[in-house]
């Protein structure tokens, strides 16, 4: 069964009543990450508080937006909506009520288009702490038509120990909120950015992580990155540092054998507004595949 015969995933997120019109998503989601640091606090949500973010984002894409109103704000997330003043689309964005206070939990948001039913997922993981990764993630969200955005809420040194670190933590909302868009068969797409010197010469490292079903995704990537002149190293072909095979939503999206891709960029490309362009278009050419089932997996 195709992305085209998946019922569950026709349905749209709808609107809830007002909402914000005029916002630039960019720098919204800019300037909530620019308060990220070591020393920002994070609460880890308990297996309660987990499973209801899950059930909210789950009504919301089966198009029941008050309930899952309701539900997310039992837990103190909120939903709303926003319309991107670069593009004119709307997005329903969850939202963590405790972001403005004195005491940030760490939850991080959720971007889903909501006049285009959900296709795929990108998701940024280590926002600040990889530089710039949230703003090619969000030129991925506006390059493509039925996206949804996951970004963490916190910097991955925040809190005790490696417990905001949620690319490679179970415990957290970030990672509740990608396994339900797995369950939901959504192919994903994980950006992170690594240190010039760990993989000198290359831009992009490309790897499927842990499972093999979006290796014709990842060719698919890297050949666009390729002729962006983008040197790619890919981890199905050759070993490459960085390869995402401890990556826990990698694990869940083998587990339910849908596409992941665990794609590192290098600081310098991270860096440059043009090369930041070309890279992006790349991923556009692979999410307009997700959106329109030309890629070669299929759901089992």
């Amino acid at each position: 069964m195709t992305h085209r015969d998946e019922p569950a995933n026709k349905r749209d997120p709808g609107a809830r009543p007002g909402g914000r019109t005029g916002v630039d998503l960019l720098a919204r989601i800019t300037d909530y990450t620019a308060r990220f640091t070591s020393g920002t606090g994070y609460r880890p949500p308990t297996r309660t508080e987990r499973r209801t973010a899950a059930s909210g984002l789950k009504l919301l894409l089966d198009g029941r937006a008050d309930q899952a109103g309701e539900r997310l704000s039992s837990i103190d997330l909120s939903l709303d909506t926003v319309t991107d003043s670069a593009t004119g689309r709307r997005y329903a964005e969850i939202s963590d009520r405790t972001e403005e206070g004195r005491a940030p939990r760490g939850w991080g948001r959720v971007y889903v288009e909501i006049d285009s039913p959900a296709r795929w997922s990108v998701q940024v993981p280590h926002p600040v702490a990889d530089r710039n990764t949230e703003r090619l993630a969000v030129g991925v969200l506006r390059g493509g038509h039925g996206g949804a955005l996951v970004i963490a809420g916190a910097h991955r040194k925040a809190g005790v120990g490696d417990a905001a670190d949620v690319a490679h933590r179970r415990d957290t909302i970030f990672d509740a909120f990608c396994d339900e868009l797995a369950e939901r068969r959504l192919p994903g797409m994980q950006i992170h950015g690594f240190a010039d010197d760990s993989a000198p010469g290359r831009d992009v490292i490309a790897s499927t992580g842990r499972g093999s079903v979006g290796r014709p995704d990842g060719r698919l990537l890297a050949d666009e990155l390729s002729a962006r002149d983008f040197d790619v190293c890919r981890a199905w072909v050759r070993s490459c540092p960085l390869e995402g095979h401890t990556n826990v939503q990698g694990a869940k999206a083998a587990a339910e054998h849908v596409p992941f891709l665990h794609v590192e960029f290098a600081g310098a490309l991270r860096t440059d507004d043009r090369r930041t362009a070309r890279a992006v278009a790349a991923m556009a050419r692979l999410t307009a595949a997700w959106e329109n089932g030309r890629t070669t997996w299929r759901h089992s």
